[in-house]
């Protein structure tokens, strides 16, 4: 039986989802009952860790809430009701607050000045704001066998690799650069609302060499598919090729991301989830797990929670 307290949560963010999270709200209803409410309820979670930097005053008071947070969550209490039914999330579903605070870093790192140097450097931030919450999600979906953690964590760079393409525009509006600099030189925020003529072509390909990468995460992503339940297995695949059309759009308008926000429509949707639903049957990869994983996909990434050696075999 829910309390309060996980009512409440659980309304908030299927408000958040519905109106913020539409991908995976569109997804979402190839889950199970069980399964729908906790994710929908880690995704209420996640977004309030982030509202709390994007939404604070200053940026010493989001430094201040997130901090507060990430002790709450690493103590496992909290006055906050969002951050408590997180919390209470996390026990019922085992997952470790480890990951919950590293994806903290994550927030928090979004404070500073923003100023990617390299690829390493972006995997490493889409490990910590988007791969954690993968491996939360392989507890919200029953998943135990720590085989799983390294393709949840992909799907996750994967899907934010894409949000970084799709948003350059309007985060360097914000005063941040994710593009990294080996990429595309040391470009200012303001040089990627409206570039030069001169610095479009190399734009154009730092783009296209982060979707390609992202295509490499899918695909590890999809390959862990058969740990999953197999309702579950559905609705991920939707939500990751749901994610992927976004890129797959951007390439084809040749990269131009200044030139407006790239959408997919519900009618494209509905294309992709029956194209999704009817080609997986016949892919070995929705039926049986793999007998290994990519480990240069992690090479960046040794050492942080959940990113060990014995995860990272080819």
């Amino acid at each position: 039986m829910k309390s309060a307290t996980n009512r409440v949560a659980l309304a908030t963010a299927e408000n958040a989802l519905k109106k913020k999270g539409r991908s995976f709200y569109w997804a979402r209803r190839l889950l199970g009952p069980v399964h729908a409410s906790r994710a929908t309820r880690l995704y209420g979670f996640c977004r309030h860790l982030d509202d709390l930097a994007d939404e604070a005053t200053s940026v010493a008071s989001a430094r201040v809430k997130l901090s507060a947070a990430s002790q709450d969550i690493a103590a496992g209490v909290s006055s906050d009701p969002v951050i408590r039914d997180g919390i209470e999330l996390m026990q019922e579903c085992r997952i470790s607050p480890v990951i919950a605070v590293e994806l903290v870093k994550g927030l928090l790192s979004d404070l500073d000045l923003v100023r990617c140097p390299d690829e390493a450097a972006l995997l490493q931030y889409c490990y910590r704001v988007a791969g954690t919450v993968g491996v939360m999600m392989c507890g919200v979906l029953d998943v135990s066998d720590p085989k799983a953690f390294a393709h949840a964590i992909d799907l996750g760079i994967a899907m934010q690799l894409t949000n970084i393409c799709r948003d350059i525009a309007e985060d360097a509006a914000a005063n941040r650069r994710y593009l990294p600099a080996s990429l595309i030189g040391d470009l200012g925020p303001e040089e990627l609302i409206a570039p030069a003529l001169a610095s479009r072509p190399r734009l154009r390909q730092g783009v296209e060499t982060l979707l390609i990468r992202a295509d490499r995460h899918y695909a590890s992503g999809e390959m862990g598919l058969a740990y999953l339940p197999l309702r579950a297995r559905s609705g991920i695949l939707v939500a990751s090729r749901v994610y992927r059309a976004i890129g797959t759009k951007l390439r084809a308008q040749d990269s131009v991301f200044w030139e407006g926000r790239i959408m997919v429509s519900d009618r494209r949707k509905v294309g992709i989830t029956v194209g999704a639903l009817i080609g997986a049957s016949g892919q070995g990869f929705f039926w049986r797990k793999p007998f290994g994983h990519d480990a240069s996909l992690h090479a960046a990434l040794l050492g942080l929670p959940y990113i060990e050696p014995s995860h990272a075999i080819r």
